[in-house]
């Protein structure tokens, strides 16, 4: 006979699914936290718990619809919502400065919109390619850092000129 807990709640008298479920949403955090680690060291205003919130949010968003069974349809038009929603996030992280004629704000929001693909992924249940997105994401993020101090030792960033 089934528990009043188990009768309300989908899976919850299964303890091995009750752990997948948990791997999943843990791991999505864990990774989320990698890439804001990075973004956090950098001084941005979405950090480690920003990321590691949305790679959390993307991977619930993705794993509620698979615990109702819906299908491979209904499954599209959560992903494409996701993506939608995770643009607003990601704009609002991004500002127009006029006076110096530059925009800043659009890695930490590309960042926020790799977090959310990865966070789905592993919601999803595809772990290897959440982990080869994380570690492309902190290649990118590290090493080619680097590369633009070079380039403008003064700013650390890019910069578009005026009038180009």
């Amino acid at each position: 006979m089934r528990s009043f807990f188990e009768e309300c709640f989908v899976g919850l008298g299964d303890s091995s699914h009750i752990l997948r479920v948990s791997m999943r949403l843990g791991i999505a955090v864990l990774l989320g936290g990698l890439i804001g680690y990075e973004r956090q060291r950098d001084h941005q205003s979405a950090g480690m718990r920003t990321h590691m919130l949305v790679a959390l949010g993307a991977a619930l968003f993705v794993i509620i619809p698979l615990e109702v069974g819906f299908s491979n349809d209904s499954m599209s038009h959560v992903v494409q919502g996701l993506i939608t929603g995770i643009g607003f996030l990601g704009a609002g992280s991004i500002m127009q400065v006029p006076a110096e004629h530059r925009v800043k704000g659009l890695t930490t929001a590309g960042s926020i919109w790799v977090t959310s693909a990865l966070g789905a992924a592993v919601g999803l249940g595809l772990l290897w390619p959440a982990l080869l997105a994380v570690v492309l994401g902190l290649l990118i993020l590290f090493l080619l850092r680097k590369f633009e101090i070079q380039i403008d030792p003064q700013d650390h960033s890019i910069k578009p000129t005026a009038g180009k």
